[in-house]
């Protein structure tokens, strides 16, 4: 009989691989990273000797070359352990999707062996104050001049700005295209006029630093242009259908953690002379929890598979994986929380980092709500 929903052999074994270096190099520092606070470099480090640190770059340009089913499964079994080292891996998706997409030869030539090497980390400049959900509302400018272009703006809520040497920036080419004159570049974090704010001091993630990226008259080569001038919402919503896996795979990875930890706790914790897990009450919570999980990681490896096809429907799998692994996250860490008791409410466990961690999943990279939208638009072109 054929068994189509079971994993390969082959994503078994790179799971389990994963999950030793998680559960073996990562696990332990968990809850320093967070209390600590800033980007962990330690995780960095580890991510790096053990290849699993920029997932899905291809051979050619030194990378692992693994699918993004692959991709999703290290992603899942980082965050398992550690939302914040997982970050690592999201944030180096979102800046080499955009290459591999829509860079030219000579651009991903350039860029993507220095992240598969682990020299560089790669970050994703869109987000700006009074542009979040409205992308195209965005004030950053670009402006030619020469063989050059001038850059000048603020962009906000940017994942490893201030670490990563390479960042995807999106500025207003064009103003009165509306939304399309956006662009898409390259900037080098030694580029001149580029700044960064101080750390956001965040509810979760907290060992992923997450700055306000300054540009001041940075001028950067004309030849940075990623994609065609204009066409910059393209590249970025192009990305994003491929990298709202990876946030669903995050989501999922956080939500099985918490579950573990739940499953634990309820059979060994005792009241009324039993273990809690005898009563059903519990049982159910933990079925519910399970249910949800598994549905979610079904629903992110339908996704990733679309991913790698390059779909015509990714959009709206990327956007419903991202969509429902996050709400799931959420549920299933609160539950986690419950379930504990007031163990759960204190860091002496790990639940109460994990329910901080899974908000954050439900935001960036587009709101569930503008998850929605999408795929709601999908439904009814």
């Amino acid at each position: 009989m054929s068994l189509p929903f079971l994993l390969p052999e082959m994503h078994e074994e790179f799971r389990a691989a994963a999950r030793a270096v998680a559960e073996g190099k990562l696990a332990a520092n968990a809850a320093l990273v967070d209390e600590r606070g800033g980007f962990a470099q330690e995780s960095y480090d580890v991510l790096v000797a053990s290849g699993l640190h920029a997932p899905g770059i291809p051979e050619q340009y030194d990378g692992d070359g693994v699918d993004a089913l692959a991709s999703a499964i290290a992603i899942e079994e980082v965050a398992r352990v550690c939302a914040s080292s997982s970050s690592i891996q999201t944030s180096n998706k979102l800046g080499t999707t955009p290459l591999l997409l829509f860079g030219t030869e000579a651009q991903r030539s350039a860029y993507l062996p220095d992240v598969a090497s682990g020299a560089a980390l790669m970050a994703y400049a869109i987000s700006e104050r009074e542009a979040g959900s409205d992308v195209a509302a965005m004030t950053c400018r670009a402006t030619e001049d020469g063989d050059s272009y001038v850059l000048d703006g603020v962009k906000t809520w940017i994942t490893s700005a201030g670490v990563a040497r390479y960042l995807i920036v999106f500025a207003v080419t064009d103003p009165e295209r509306g939304s399309k004159g956006i662009s898409a570049f390259v900037v080098h974090a030694d580029d001149e006029g580029i700044s960064y704010g101080a750390p956001e001091r965040k509810m979760g993630l907290r060992g992923s630093v997450t700055r306000e990226v300054y540009l001041e008259k940075c001028r950067i080569p004309a030849d940075r242009l990623l994609g065609e001038r204009g066409r910059g919402l393209r590249v970025a919503l192009g990305t994003l259908d491929h990298t709202r896996v990876s946030i669903g795979a995050q989501a999922v990875g956080i939500a099985q953690g918490a579950l573990d930890v739940a499953l634990g706790y309820a059979k060994e914790r005792q009241q009324f002379g039993r273990a809690i897990s005898d009563f059903q009450g519990v049982q159910f919570m933990l079925a519910d929890m399970a249910m949800r999980v598994e549905a979610a990681r079904q629903m992110v490896y339908s996704a990733a598979a679309r991913s790698e096809a390059r779909a015509s429907d990714l959009t709206f799998f990327g956007a419903a994986a991202k969509c429902l692994a996050s709400d799931t996250a959420m549920a299933v860490t609160t539950d986690a929380v419950q379930l504990l008791g007031g163990a759960g409410y204190t860091r002496d466990f790990p639940v109460e980092r994990m329910m901080r961690d899974a908000k954050i999943t439900q935001i960036y990279e587009g709101t569930n709500q503008i998850q929605r939208v999408v795929m709601a638009r999908q439904l009814l072109r």
